[in-house]
């Protein structure tokens, strides 16, 4: 279902795109492309093996987004407006292609038993960590991790930036945080950084940001090939993520820096 590590910090880690598990009473009718995982947050829980030693609480997800996303509404409300997604149970994957032979997409009801199964703990289990993490430190901090490749047509044109910080619009943290993580990830060249673009933060960030009453979110959408090879059989290459991890750690400990001076300030 999930995986969680309890820390001592007010910053909350959550993958929720890095399962991989098929339980074989979802996934029979899967196809060949189903089983490929490829639109999985590959590899994550490697890339930010040093969090723990931080300090930092992690949630991650086993059970794959094929067989529910945990980063979309439960009512399956579109996220972005207009433009091309995916839905909370889908059917195709990023390249459009069926995950489903026909007559085997779940129904309503299989819907409703996987939000009952896998969706609602996962997410019980962030709106606890939060409330804890608020009245130990007076401050939490969610911080939702994910990866994509860097050309997705469907989602985006052309290549994706390196790092896509997310914060909905500014609603989800305040904007010193943000400022804060576009600064860290800025210092290190030979890197990209946008925030609140092409992915502003899915449901996750959306939901549970509410600076007003001492909880942040952001999202990091980070481009697979900066550490991994981005097609099958998705390897991760070790001088790549090598290069990539001190990025990341230097803005987690600026994340937490920022909150340990908020909850000063309060």
């Amino acid at each position: 279902m999930y995986q969680f590590c309890p820390g001592t910090t007010p910053l909350l880690i959550s993958m929720p795109h890095s399962g991989v598990a098929l339980p074989s009473e979802h996934s029979a009718g899967f196809t060949d492309h189903a089983r490929e995982l490829a639109d999985t947050d590959w590899h994550l829980s490697r890339l930010y093996e040093f969090a723990g030693d931080l300090g930092a609480n992690i949630l991650r997800a086993d059970v794959s987004r094929y067989i529910i996303d945990l980063n979309r509404p439960p009512d399956n409300a579109e996220l972005y407006p207009g433009a091309n997604s995916t839905t909370l149970c889908p059917v195709t994957n990023f390249a459009e292609q069926p995950l489903y032979h026909s007559g085997a997409q779940p129904t309503e009801e299989e819907v409703k038993r996987r939000l009952q199964q896998y969706w609602q703990p996962y997410h019980q289990q962030i709106r606890q960590q939060l409330d804890t993490i608020r009245e130990t430190h007076g401050i939490a901090v969610l911080f939702d991790a994910h990866s994509i490749r860097s050309r997705v047509p469907r989602l985006f044109d052309g290549q994706l930036p390196d790092f896509n910080l997310g914060s909905a619009g500014g609603s989800s943290a305040a904007a010193s945080l943000l400022d804060v993580a576009k600064q860290s990830l800025r210092r290190h060249p030979g890197y990209s950084t946008v925030a609140n673009q092409r992915f502003k933060g899915g449901y996750i960030t959306r939901c549970y940001g509410e600076p007003a009453a001492g909880i942040h979110a952001l999202q990091l959408e980070l481009c697979q090939h900066l550490y991994m090879i981005e097609t099958p059989p998705f390897d991760y290459c070790e001088q790549s993520a090598g290069k990539l991890q001190p990025v990341l750690r230097q803005l987690l400990i600026d994340i937490m820096a920022w909150a340990q001076q908020e909850a000063h300030r309060s």
